[in-house]
């Protein structure tokens, strides 16, 4: 069994870094939860743990699972969470690439400079639950192995994936209809969607960019109720989100 040794306890605590995750290839999942809806679908490169943990979850792991015993003190020194949990998992950070046939004919999330980790989070759990297995999101995108967003994923980052690209780019070639959510847009609830396509989310304060606009073939709102009643601003991205693809997936039973 592996020793925790002092190099490895800074750099697993330094992964809250995105240039310290790009540059080491590796990244965190922490709470018993979240680790053991990870560690069947990634490579880990360690396992922390307390010993009352390991005896009592090691065997959830799997047989090839090898568990570093650590004291509760090197788990707080390591955790990225207010509450430090009693195991840390720290995984391979898998390379994700896409074109646009990758996705011909399925229905997709594309995110356009979106920031907060919280909402990466809710919009991967959004996916997962309505069958959406793949999210585009602009270089601009927090990372979505950043420890808050998998921690927010609540396991969806197992079966969703996040790719960055050149959002415009990759948009222009897509050949497929793309969706967009704007305050000016036309009420979601009569207007035609397709089974398949693009859906644009924007940023959470500024929304979709003028350069990723340009692509978007149908504009779309989501109305207040009643209309004349005074409410908020807008929406919550992940709120948002799970309105818009909701509203995609209930055509499709229909």
């Amino acid at each position: 069994m592996e020793e925790l040794t002092n190099r490895v306890r800074k750099l697993v605590a330094s992964l809250d870094d995105p240039r310290v995750r790009a540059a080491e290839g590796l990244f965190v999942a922490e709470g018993t939860k979240c680790v053991l809806d990870t560690v069947g679908d990634f490579t880990y490169r360690w396992i922390f743990a307390t010993a009352a943990w390991a005896e009592a979850h090691g065997h959830d792991l799997g047989r090839s699972a090898e568990i570093t015993v650590v004291k509760r003190a090197d788990l707080e020194r390591m955790s990225h969470l207010s509450t430090p949990p009693q195991v840390i998992a720290v995984y391979e950070r898998p390379i994700y690439d896409i074109i646009p046939a990758d996705i011909a004919g399925r229905l997709v999330i594309a995110l356009d400079r979106l920031q907060d980790p919280g909402n990466l989070g809710t919009v991967m759990r959004v996916a997962d639950w309505f069958g959406i297995d793949t999210i585009i999101c602009s270089h601009d995108t927090v990372d979505c192995f950043n420890p808050k967003v998998v921690q927010a994923t609540m396991g969806a980052i197992s079966r969703v994936k996040a790719v960055y690209v050149d959002l415009p780019e990759f948009l222009a070639g897509c050949g497929q209809p793309v969706y967009g959510t704007f305050l000016d847009g036309d009420d979601i609830y009569s207007s035609s969607l397709g089974d398949s396509g693009i859906i644009v989310m924007g940023n959470e304060g500024r929304g979709i960019s003028d350069d990723v606009a340009r692509y978007v073939d149908r504009r779309l709102y989501i109305p207040s109720f009643p209309a004349s009643r005074p409410t908020s601003e807008s929406l919550n991205v992940g709120t948002a989100t799970a309105i818009t693809v909701a509203e995609f997936r209930r055509r499709q039973l229909s």
